[in-house]
């Protein structure tokens, strides 16, 4: 039986594990040009910072409400697992399912990304089971734009997904 002190352990010590894994595996070069690269967007900061707030004011919206219930969900999972009178069933299930939710907001940061390298877009990505929903902030509303879209998701993903494009501005 794990406890919440062990919990807690094998949490901070895998999320330690994983940031030095990925530190260490990372090229020194990339390491190097992110510094030059910080130094050089502190003058050019004020001026994108201003633009990007009033284009994605929804998308920072969604974004809130997204990871406000993400973390509700994540504290009810926590609950579950801490809780001494939950079976081993029950705390496997909350378990799998923390890991499940981990596993969305990872793939959809990566979408989001790959959306802005490839379509030049800002564009926010919620998954929900085998439904996946794009929200992007582009003043072009055209269905030739959507499906290039929808295919780049779709690219992601080894089984079908139901992909929907909404347009904002």
């Amino acid at each position: 039986m794990i406890n919440k002190r062990g919990l807690w352990f094998l949490t901070l010590f895998s999320l330690i594990l994983v940031l030095s894994v990925y530190y260490i595996t990372m090229p020194s070069e990339l390491l190097m040009t992110a510094n030059n690269a910080k130094t050089k967007e502190v003058s050019k900061t004020e001026k994108v910072s201003k633009t990007e707030e009033t284009e994605s004011a929804e998308l920072v919206a969604l974004r809130v409400e997204s990871e406000e219930q993400l973390l509700d969900e994540i504290t009810e999972l926590k609950t579950v697992l801490t809780n001494a009178k939950s079976s081993a069933e029950e705390k496997n299930k909350a378990f799998e399912k923390m890991q499940q939710l981990n596993q969305n907001r990872g793939t959809e940061e990566t979408l989001e990304k790959k959306i802005k390298k490839e379509h030049n877009l800002t564009a926010f990505v919620k998954i929900n089971g085998s439904d996946v929903s794009v929200v992007v902030d582009s003043t072009k509303h055209t269905k030739a734009l959507a499906n290039k879209i929808m295919r780049t998701i779709q690219s992601e993903f080894d089984t079908h997904v139901s992909v929907s494009v909404k347009f904002q501005k």
